[in-house]
């Protein structure tokens, strides 16, 4: 893997719709608009937004030169090309944290501190490392459980059918979108999160503000009890959170880092897609199943707009706004645009240029346009071809191709349901309704249908 990440840096590093398990693009025949990445080929904008103002690639001081040391001790080879990278590019040092650590603080606590039952210190460091130096390696696929470990996954299950842990198709699409874009915006806090969640005590606290989640405190408390996230208040404004895996994450942790195939989920993986699994459904989901509860969605796969929308807003501590640009009607079949493509088009380039990556939801259909399925990927950058038309570069966690791949925007932006998007980036073209507005509305309704 790490001769994979060396080779893929040099190459790329510069630069509701229910979101249910995950369904492959359906290619046109000829023209397929999904291909490798060469960045040989056209100027790419890249939405990166992964430094502070001022970029550190010196370690300043003894402290912080016993830690590279210690580190890069422990690591072969490889890896230490890696972190020597990281080191050069300003990721290492970059401290845009939670509590200010930088990515090199939370890489020596991982070292140096236990990890969780059946954890491996140095699997961890080497996962994260590999993360934060190339996010493209993230993926949702599950892996297979070997025969010496089912039968401790059945008996975790409970009651549940033996079956179901045996996960074919994965719904954690928006999961491992949110873990993709952690790793590629904050690499400081993608690390402390990664040193926490998968510490004894699994489990991380994240300072919050309830403006971005709300328009008001009392709304914002609402919406965290609605999502029965643990939460203590500061202030008025501040509260403290705690995000954690599932009770069964460890399981299929433990499974990963004694038995990983090509193109599974690392344990690290697993338990931060777990961890956002929790956070959208309500403190639901189970990872032995890959199914979820809760009160918001009737599926028992993947997470909703609404749901996903909450999760993102949390983990950035960001006025998340969900622009929902698909019109559907009550037989889910799609019937036109919130907007023309052209100002769609605007407002994605908009937000690339800001730095943001945009975590989108694009939909299929079937002959009649009926939607049958959806999928959350991530848009990183886009490039302008010869013919004035754009081509989006993505990212697919469940594509098997540890690249950014891309699709031409005649292809992509017909199939767009939602954007996560800077309010300031749409409020002149659209009037959108806020997500948690909706989410209030959807939650009054179904608890009048359940007491009639």
């Amino acid at each position: 893997m790490v001769e994979k990440i060396n080779s893929c840096i040099q190459q790329h590093y510069n630069y509701n719709t229910t979101i249910n398990p995950v369904v492959k693009p359906q290619q046109p025949a000829n023209n397929s608009p999904v291909v490798n990445f060469d960045s040989n080929k056209a100027s790419v904008i890249f939405g990166n937004s992964t430094v502070n103002t001022e970029i550190r690639t010196q370690l300043s001081n003894r402290e912080e030169k016993k830690k590279y040391s210690d580190i890069t001790s422990s690591l072969d080879k490889n890896s230490r090309k890696v972190l020597e990278t990281l080191l050069k590019n300003g990721v290492l040092l970059n401290s845009k944290s939670n509590d200010n650590s930088t990515v090199l603080d939370n890489l020596h606590k991982i070292l140096t501190e236990p990890r969780a039952q059946g954890l491996d210190n140095i699997g961890i460091l080497k996962d994260i490392i590999a993360t934060v130096a190339y996010p493209f390696l993230i993926t949702q696929q599950f892996g297979n459980i070997p025969n010496q470990f089912k039968q401790n996954a059945i008996q975790a299950n409970g009651q549940g059918n033996p079956n179901d842990i045996n996960v074919q198709q994965s719904g954690t699409c928006v999961a491992a979108s949110t873990e993709f874009k952690l790793a590629k915006q904050m690499p400081a806090e993608f690390a402390r999160l990664a040193k926490d969640i998968s510490s004894p005590q699994l489990s991380s606290q994240r300072n919050i503000k309830l403006d971005n989640l709300a328009d008001n405190t009392l709304t914002g408390i609402w919406l965290l009890n609605a999502f029965e996230i643990p939460f203590k208040m500061n202030n008025y404004n501040d509260a403290t959170l705690t995000f954690a895996p599932d009770k069964n994450a460890i399981i299929r942790a433990q499974i990963q880092t004694a038995d990983k195939d090509p193109y599974e989920r690392t344990p690290l993986d697993v338990l931060m897609q777990s961890t956002f699994m929790q956070i959208g459904s309500q403190q639901s989901y189970n990872s032995l199943t890959d199914k979820r509860t809760g009160k918001f969605n009737q599926n028992d796969k993947g997470l909703i707009e609404f749901e996903k929308t909450f999760t993102e807003s949390v983990v950035f501590d960001k006025n998340i706004l969900s622009v929902t640009y698909q019109t559907v009607d009550e037989n889910a079949r799609l019937i036109g645009y919130e907007t023309d493509l052209n100002t769609m088009k605007k407002h994605l380039t908009t937000a690339l240029d800001m730095g943001e990556n945009i975590i989108i939801g694009y939909t299929q259909t079937d002959a009649n346009n009926i939607i049958i399925n959806g999928h959350e990927i991530t848009i990183v950058g886009y490039k302008q071809n010869k013919d004035g038309k754009l081509t989006f570069i993505c990212n697919d966690t469940d594509d098997d191709i540890s690249k950014p791949i891309e699709y031409n925007e005649d292809y992509l932006l017909p199939k767009i349901h939602h954007a996560a998007l800077p309010k300031e980036v749409v409020e002149a073209d659209m009037n959108v309704v806020p997500t948690w507005v909706e989410g209030i509305a959807m939650f009054k309704e179904m608890k009048k249908q359940a007491v009639a």
